[in-house]
């Protein structure tokens, strides 16, 4: 008996992924545990394991194709099985074993994201979970462990065993290059002035859904935008003071996501979505965090945030920002957010409006710290302030209610000790 395998629902928003690379080949051995493939999904790059042992008889996308959910993506069973009836019938012949369709959800929280280091030989690293974690406690680059398993991969024994000096004394690379070093793409070539050239780079799934959200959003949903200024003086003080204390870092972002949480439980108009239905006013605070990654850009979500304080925020913030660019993150990690925040003021922007991150009803678009001549008590002075742009949905917020939010974040921010209160 053959076991049907079908593209898998690797998050709640995946319509379709896209097969990054195949970890196996037809007629491997494969047992329960193993990891198939590289599934690219809309939020992230996932490895994708076997529940069943058997061979690998059919591949049904091959590397770099997309297909929807629930389409065939290979067949397992004993070796020299006959599946073309199965392969013809796209997948649904009857008097199959189980298909991995109906364990779908289990593997949706036992795949992990793919670690793909940037070593300068541009090859991918493929290891274990174990392997990976164990390199991560022992602080390893896995890109100078030498894989012992199948397709180079890196296992337990590989780490535990691994000495730089086995590093430093490896064998150069053979003149020839290797399958990853021949994928890598090529150095950019020379263009002399006034010589056409453009170069055509395919769409991955992330960036076409990208597009896709994004364009949904401005069509569907009737934006606008407030802008409010807000001094600084107070907030830069105070983030001094708070960062003095040992082991303690945070950052105006996590000030504005601090401020941001509390103001939106005192405004739950602002922390809603709307349905065709009714609108829906979420009183739990889950702000999403836009993050800008290689590939585009992604939204880890901190759960209940306004129940953290700056330096919990501080710390999460860092590390879903650091393992988002480094691909680690799990799709159930960008889900659920309620209310989102972007901030470009790292790269000197001072004020630029965004797009709804749907479902939500609203996003903060954060600007750089400016110090400028302000008026205080009739005098001229100079002073630190800084842009916030609120977008609104308009069928779920109306202007009032979005203004004054933004007075009540801005009272937070200009002092804030209230935010300790």
């Amino acid at each position: 008996m053959a076991t049907i395998i079908t593209m898998p629902r690797l998050s709640d928003t995946m319509t379709e992924g896209t097969v990054a690379a195949w970890l196996k080949k037809v007629g491997d051995k494969v047992s329960e545990g193993d990891m198939l493939a590289e599934i690219e999904t809309d939020k992230a790059t996932m490895e994708f394991e076997s529940f069943n042992e058997g061979t690998l008889l059919y591949i049904g996308i091959k590397e770099g194709e997309s297909a929807p959910i629930d389409s065939l993506l290979a067949i397992i069973g004993p070796a020299g099985t006959d599946v073309s009836s199965i392969v013809a019938s796209g997948g649904s012949a009857p008097a199959v074993a189980p298909t991995e369709e109906a364990k779908a959800a289990p593997a949706a929280a036992k795949a992990e994201p793919v670690v793909q280091e940037a070593p300068a030989d541009g090859q991918r690293v493929l290891a274990s979970p174990l392997a990976k974690k164990i390199a991560s406690e022992k602080g390893i680059q896995l890109h100078q462990v030498k894989g012992s398993g199948e397709n180079g991969r890196i296992t337990k024994s590989d780490v535990e065993n691994f000495t730089p000096q086995a590093a430093a004394s490896a064998p150069a690379a053979s003149a020839a290059p290797t399958k990853s070093e021949a994928a890598a793409p090529a150095a950019k070539p020379y263009v002399p002035a006034g010589q056409v050239a453009t170069e055509e780079i395919k769409n991955s799934t992330m960036r076409k859904i990208i597009a896709k959200r994004l364009a949904e959003s401005l069509f569907t949903a009737p934006h606008y935008n407030l802008v409010i200024e807000v001094t600084m003086d107070e907030a830069m003080k105070s983030r001094t003071i708070i960062n003095s204390v040992p082991d303690t870092k945070v950052s105006f972002n996590d000030m504005v996501i601090k401020a941001s949480a509390l103001a939106l439980k005192k405004h739950p108009k602002i922390n809603s979505q709307w349905t065709a239905e009714s609108i829906i006013i979420n009183y739990h605070v889950n702000i999403g965090v836009a993050v800008a990654v290689e590939d585009g850009l992604v939204v880890p979500v901190l759960p209940f945030t306004d129940g953290m304080s700056l330096s919990q925020i501080g710390t999460s913030v860092r590390d879903l920002a650091g393992r988002a660019k480094n691909k680690k993150l799990l799709p159930t990690e960008m889900e659920g957010s309620t209310f989102t925040i972007s901030n470009l003021g790292m790269f000197g922007i001072t004020e630029f409006n965004s797009i709804i991150n749907q479902p939500n009803s609203a996003i903060l678009s954060v600007g750089a710290i400016v110090e400028k001549p302000v008026v205080k008590n009739g005098q001229i002075v100079v002073g630190n302030t800084m842009m916030l742009s609120l977008a609104c949905d308009h069928r779920t917020i109306d202007g009032a209610t979005g203004a004054q939010f933004l007075q009540t974040l801005k009272q937070y921010i200009e002092n804030p000790v209230t935010m300790l209160a």
